[in-house]
């Protein structure tokens, strides 16, 4: 099991640790409801140290990067930020990924924690390119200061100028005293704020200097159960739970991720195939009309009890105070306003299917 730079400051500071992806991980502080309603409120910080940090460099990284991801690389410019996935080549997708252009020879791409060393060896097995991969995971710290605040948090600690980033691009300048930090204008909650990416060795001096920052916004310790209900309430895909190695993008609702104008990438023509043919399913989001929560893997049916579909994510939703969740059902079912039933403990309990996001600021 692995630790992060800051585990030592989540014991003391009486997170309850878990296990995740490898890594001991605080889950929660004072409790995921209140965490949840402080970063839409407030700001809050998230350690996500655990995230996977790989630098591609050379006259063909881009090449490389346009060949395994769905995105189209050649739109980015330096300082942008994209979203987007990397096809298995079986239609299915080995991980979903934010792409940074630090310039035109260097782009650092951000992965899921579980899917690490997967993600290295499949885009280092793709790698006939004049290009040079370095992993960077077990070096760079990484926080997530997130909320409305945010900017009024950090704002003293830097030059750059916060509130004038355009949402997913980045910076590096000084942070904290400390030079060569990356400061980004994303998140995994939709409310807002930035990541911050730094050496290890730099992690204690940086948290500690942003929550002394933050004091006067009231600025609190957030653990990852309330990451994972606020993405929930965006309708922000998780590996493992939204998409797979089994979905494909345009299933996940990724389509717009998904390039297909773009020069040849892994899974094109299949995933052109699969435009021009039709989607048979499709990951839909849904509201409980019945009380009870559903969770991943429950079934999801129609009215006569015949299977359409399964649950990939629910929650409670803290912001709504209703249960909220996202499955993939069969199509046309799948579209806003139909009826349809979650199997929990053996009883069909009514929801219906909504548009995204399920909460609006």
């Amino acid at each position: 099991m692995k630790n992060t730079a800051l585990t030592e400051k989540h014991i003391k500071l009486g997170a309850k640790m878990v296990p995740f992806a490898g890594y001991n991980m605080p889950v929660q502080y004072a409790g995921v409801n209140q965490e949840h309603v402080h970063v839409r409120n407030e700001v809050g910080v998230f350690d996500v140290s655990h995230m996977g940090e790989f630098y591609v460099r050379g006259s063909e990284a881009e090449a490389l990067i346009q060949k395994v991801t769905t995105n189209d690389v050649s739109k980015l410019f330096d300082g942008k930020v994209q979203y987007s996935c990397l096809p298995n080549g079986k239609g299915g997708i080995v991980d979903d990924l934010l792409v940074y252009r630090i310039n035109s020879e260097e782009f650092l791409l951000v992965v899921n924690a579980s899917n690490i060393e997967k993600d290295w060896n499949w885009i280092s097995s793709q790698n006939t390119f004049d290009a040079t991969l370095e992993n960077k995971s077990d070096d760079i710290s990484l926080l997530a200061v997130q909320g409305p605040k945010a900017v009024d948090a950090l704002q003293g600690l830097t030059d750059i100028k916060l509130s004038e980033m355009e949402y997913y691009t980045f910076q590096i300048g000084k942070f904290a005293g400390i030079d060569n930090v990356i400061v980004s204008a994303t998140g995994y909650t939709g409310a807002g704020g930035f990541e911050i990416y730094f050496p290890n060795g730099d992690a204690n001096e940086i948290w500690d200097a942003v929550f002394a920052a933050g004091a006067i916004q009231n600025i609190e310790p957030i653990g990852l159960a309330a990451r994972d209900t606020l993405r929930l309430e965006m309708g922000f895909c998780l590996y493992g739970n939204d998409i797979d190695d089994t979905t494909s993008p345009l299933e996940a609702g990724l389509g717009w991720i998904t390039k297909l104008d773009k020069g040849d990438f892994i899974d094109k023509g299949f995933l052109a195939n699969q435009k021009e043919e039709g989607l048979t399913r499709r990951l839909a989001a849904f509201e409980m009309i019945d009380r009870g929560i559903p969770r991943h893997g429950y079934s999801i049916v129609d009215a006569e009890g015949n299977e359409i579909g399964v649950v990939t994510s629910g929650t409670m939703s803290p912001s709504l105070k209703k249960a909220i969740g996202m499955g993939y059902i069969k199509r046309p079912m799948n579209k806003s306003g139909n009826e349809v039933f979650i199997q929990v403990r053996n009883k069909s309990l009514k929801a219906q299917v909504v548009k995204l996001p399920f909460y609006k600021a």
